[in-house]
């Protein structure tokens, strides 16, 4: 038995509730088949009420037909306005009626049927299948089929779309994350399973909490790089959940997870192994957990010419955090005399100044008569913004023998550094 729908609106998808076998026979027109459907609901004409409730139920207008192959059904769903039952072996006395423009004739062939006042699908069928094959070829034997109910072929199936979600109607409301644990458990290995059977994995996980107050609370995950480790991905959820907890109880619980090739990676012989990428998102996880979310990250360099200005890469998005901050620790810029050692962070000093000039320094380590100097080097940058820089940059020499580059800025003065 099949099922055609004709009408406007997303006929796949409805086609797909029915049938895993559904064909796009035309943009306004999908052919399932529905085999074993009579198991589910009984006669055909319950079939079809239950296609043509659902319809309503999502406000779709479609004529629905049910035959033994699929074009007596497409002839009768795009021909008969509502809900269309052809039984078995009276294909040719249901369709008759209908005029032969639906079987979409070449304009020769059907320029030639008019002229013998043949018009509709009863005219074609009640004539004999040897003169038709004399006179109109292959073609006119098989709108003779069509128009008698007799042909018969198998359906060109749709692919089914990927879609890995699942959801869990809760009978009570739940509030402590101990057993909304157990719940995502569940979620994340059976979309976990279907997704090895079909040999992918994820690099993507959406969750949506609906809360008790019709409030909705939803948090996506982005993993480095594709994985099915269900026990990591939970642990991910937990702490991504006690870092972001949802403001009243969940009634419903909505997971997806968005399907990718696995990458496959290969090791050096002589390399040491490097933990696997998942349990490195979830150390991290567990370092934001501990010190923040916008602590943890991968340096770099950002567009300014802000001394020692760096930013932070989040490892998993890719999203640049500036800073203004100090440099990683240990920095040495290369001069051609000598190499700036220098302090991360900044050392605090106090400068007594001398004609405008360093006179005496005392910093932490760092105590002395200032014996010659070198500048001031005066810079600044982005005062186009909220955040304006500006300082002056001193080398000098003290009374130690030590050689040290000092600046000012608003916030006073800083050793940036010592020459060795």
């Amino acid at each position: 038995m099949f099922a055609c729908l004709h009408g406007s609106g997303n006929l796949t998808a409805l086609g797909f509730e029915f049938s895993p076998v559904v064909e796009q026979t035309a943009p306004d027109t999908v052919t399932l088949d529905a085999s074993g459907l009579d198991r589910l609901w009984g006669f055909p004409q319950d079939v079809a009420a239950a296609i043509a409730r659902r319809a309503s139920e999502i406000r779709m207008k479609v004529n629905i037909a049910l035959a033994a192959n699929p074009d007596s059904a497409i002839c009768a769903a795009r021909g008969f306005a509502g809900v269309s039952i052809i039984p078995q072996g009276d294909e040719a006395k249901f369709l008759g009626p209908l005029p032969l423009s639906w079987l979409a004739p070449s304009p020769e062939l059907l320029e030639t049927l008019e002229r013998w006042g043949i018009r509709r699908f009863r005219d074609l069928a009640a004539l004999p299948p040897l003169g038709i094959a004399e006179r109109l070829g292959p073609e006119g034997l098989r709108l003779r089929e069509l128009a008698r109910g007799e042909a018969e072929r198998k359906l060109v199936p749709l692919e089914p779309p990927l879609e890995f979600e699942d959801q869990i109607e809760l009978e009570y409301p739940v509030e402590l994350l101990e057993p909304l644990a157990f719940l995502l458990a569940r979620l994340l290995n059976g979309l976990a399973a279907r997704l090895a059977t079909r040999a992918l994995a994820t690099d993507e996980l959406r969750l949506r909490l609906q809360l008790e107050n019709r409030a909705t609370h939803e948090r996506t995950l982005r993993l480095p790089v594709p994985s099915l480790d269900t026990k990591a991905l939970l642990k991910l959820w937990q702490l991504d959940l006690a870092a972001h907890p949802p403001e009243a109880p969940i009634v419903r619980v909505w997971m997806g997870m968005n399907p990718v090739k696995p990458r496959a990676a290969q090791g050096g012989l002589f390399v040491p192994l490097a933990p696997e990428p998942v349990k490195l998102e979830l150390t991290l996880a567990r370092i934001q957990a501990i010190i923040g979310e916008d602590r943890v990250g991968s340096p770099e360099l950002v567009d300014t010419h802000r001394p020692g200005a760096w930013g932070l890469t989040n490892l998993s998005q890719g999203a640049g955090v500036p800073s203004w901050g100090p440099a990683p620790r240990g920095q040495i810029r290369q001069s051609p005399n000598f190499a700036l050692r220098v302090f991360r962070p900044p050392r605090a000093a106090r400068v007594a100044l001398a004609s405008g000039q360093p006179g005496f320094i005392a910093a932490d380590g760092i105590r002395g008569q200032v014996l010659e100097l070198a500048g001031p080097w005066r810079t600044s940058g982005d005062w186009w913004t909220s955040n304006p820089w500006a300082r002056d940059e001193w080398d000098i020499a003290l009374s130690d023998g030590a050689l040290y580059r000092i600046y000012c800025e608003p916030r006073g003065w800083f050793v940036e550094g010592s020459y060795d």
